[in-house]
């Protein structure tokens, strides 16, 4: 079996010596994606294609190869092809009339020629020969130029008849790595995700970065969206994933930032932090999911503020794009079943969040903020080779129960921000009630009566659960999850 893939135009427009280097960047990522799956697959490159060819023709195969092509960046659409010597028109069409015969039946159809190289014949000649004889011979509804129902497609190369079987779309872009490297600010959700996408699909090699303020289980859910953005777009090339500890930036933030700037020193100190990373890594861009108005830190004042924090460029390719255009394009690369069950984090939630921020009272509340707790965080990173991510997730991380009545000996651990936690007191009759923010249990926890049943509680219950997860983990048993 023959594919011939052809190039995003974009690619074909470009000077000599950069269409010379994308197609080969193209030619050698094809065939490391697709020898993943089929070790006899061959790729040659030609001025305005390339021609891949598998001694495997298994149903099995094709699909799974035809699969992988359309995920690629660079290709514009892919033609699945039979090849045929010929010696002259007539001998053209005996050997496309046995192979269309069952398609053109009972429908109106035409006949497309593309010709590349000497010949005593044209195109146009071709097309009127083949549609003449198959509309004389072959039962149809007749040859019909414009809007047929079916098409009969070939090529004509020197001296190789290419019969177009089926055509399948591709991503498009530029191959990889013909951009530099970027490192995105992976949450998990719908908008991280899709601004990955779009810039692997533009070229450039993306590492992940993933600010842990969920524990074990949310990490595990972000390591796995990010595989499958790698596995699928980007697989021709290695890339890192680096996870940050955020629990105790989170912590220093809600305990001395004023309520209103919390969300904007918060996506400063992920920048700032992102930008350590990405210097160590070498590369020169950070991508984040934001999107101009679509929560109070994304107003144009205030990401102008988060972006004076760094030196670093920031990317943000949704800058323009509606809600409901992202959660779309989600679902059409597959991230969006990842998106739907990724926790959400409920931890810095502002009463009344900024949506103008101004510097100098950033400034003045950093300036309560102990960078030590920021720098202790990069000290405690881990980065990780994405491939090292499938032997993870194979692993499932364990349940924790969940209840909503409690016991006379039960304590109701309520992990919730100190402010929360004092705009809305719990006061339940019969149970005693203790409240140790989130960011605190990892080193605190301990420090309790470890002879008493704890229910934790929050608002939305997630971050109760990313918490219980991540402490059973760490080897306690007593501990459930109280939802009222």
């Amino acid at each position: 079996m023959k594919f011939i893939l052809k190039f995003y135009p974009e690619i074909t427009i470009k000077s000599k010596s950069v269409r010379k280097r994308f197609c080969k960047l193209l030619q050698s990522n094809v065939r490391n994606v697709l020898r993943r799956h089929d070790e006899t697959v061959t790729v040659q490159l030609d001025w305005d294609k390339l021609n891949v060819a598998t001694t495997d023709d298994s149903k099995l195969n094709i699909d799974r190869l035809i699969d992988a092509m359309q995920c690629i960046p660079g290709i514009a659409h892919i033609l699945q092809v039979t090849e045929h010597p010929f010696t002259d028109v007539h001998s053209i069409y005996e050997t496309v009339a046995p192979i269309m015969a069952p398609m053109i039946e009972g429908k109106t159809f035409c006949v497309r020629v593309k010709r590349a190289g000497v010949h005593d014949f044209t195109s146009n000649e071709v097309e009127r020969y083949v549609g003449g004889g198959l509309n004389q011979n072959y039962p149809s509804k007749g040859v019909k130029l414009k809007n047929p129902d079916y098409t009969v497609k070939m090529e004509v190369r020197d001296a190789s008849l290419y019969v177009i079987a089926n055509r399948f779309e591709g991503i498009g872009g530029f191959p990889l790595p013909a951009q530099e490297d970027v490192l995105s600010l992976m949450s998990g959700g719908f908008d991280s995700g899709v601004s990955s996408y779009m810039m692997i699909k533009k070229g450039a090699r993306t590492h992940f970065c993933f600010f842990n303020l969920g524990g074990a289980a949310h990490e595990i859910g972000v390591k796995q969206v990010s595989y499958y953005l790698w596995d699928r777009f980007s697989a021709s090339h290695k890339v890192k994933f680096v996870s940050v500890p955020f629990e105790g930036v989170v912590g220093e933030i809600l305990e001395n930032v004023e309520n209103g700037q919390m969300g904007v020193i918060l996506k400063r100190m992920m920048m700032r932090a992102a930008e350590r990373v990405a210097k160590r890594m070498g590369v020169q861009a950070l991508v984040t999911g934001e999107a101009l108005g679509q929560v109070s830190s994304q107003t144009l004042t205030n990401l102008s503020i988060i972006d004076k924090s760094v030196d670093t460029l920031i990317l943000r390719p949704l800058t323009a794009f509606d809600k409901q255009d992202i959660i779309d394009i989600a679902a059409k690369i597959g991230t969006k079943q990842f998106a739907e069950v990724m926790p959400e984090y409920c931890g810095v939630i502002s009463n009344k969040p900024t949506v103008k921020a101004v510097m100098e009272k950033i400034e003045a509340e950093e300036a309560n903020f102990d960078f030590g707790v920021l720098d202790k965080a990069l000290e405690d990173s881990v980065m990780i080779d994405i491939r090292d991510i499938a032997k993870e997730t194979q692993e499932s991380v364990s349940e924790v129960e969940t209840v909503s009545e409690f016991g006379v000996d039960d304590i109701i651990l309520d992990i919730r921000s100190p402010e929360e936690e004092e705009n809305n007191p719990l006061d339940f009759d019969g149970v005693e009630v203790t409240h140790l923010p989130f960011y605190k249990l990892a080193t605190k926890f301990g420090d309790l009566d470890q002879s008493k049943q704890y229910l934790f509680y929050c608002d939305r219950g997630v971050m109760s659960k990313l918490q219980a997860l991540f402490l059973i983990d760490q080897g306690f048993s007593n501990i459930k999850v109280y939802r009222k």
